[in-house]
């Protein structure tokens, strides 16, 4: 059975209030790219999903984990 990541990415966004335009931005990607990180459709780099964790202050395990 092939593993995937899940994400808490547009849960911690929305509850933040931040728009995807505005992580993308902090991050470095296009809204696209976190367009697809958010529907599961794009597995991110570990430099991004880091940047992603230090934009929200919070450590890699709470954003991504793995689903067996």
């Amino acid at each position: 059975m092939a593993e995937t990541i899940e994400n808490k990415i547009e849960a911690m966004r929305r509850q933040r209030e931040v728009t995807q335009e505005a992580l993308a931005t902090a991050v470095g990607v296009t809204r696209q790219t976190i367009i697809a990180l958010e529907k599961g459709n794009y597995v991110p780099s570990v430099l991004l999903a880091l940047k992603i964790a230090r934009f929200f202050d919070e450590p890699l395990e709470k954003l991504f984990k793995i689903k067996l």
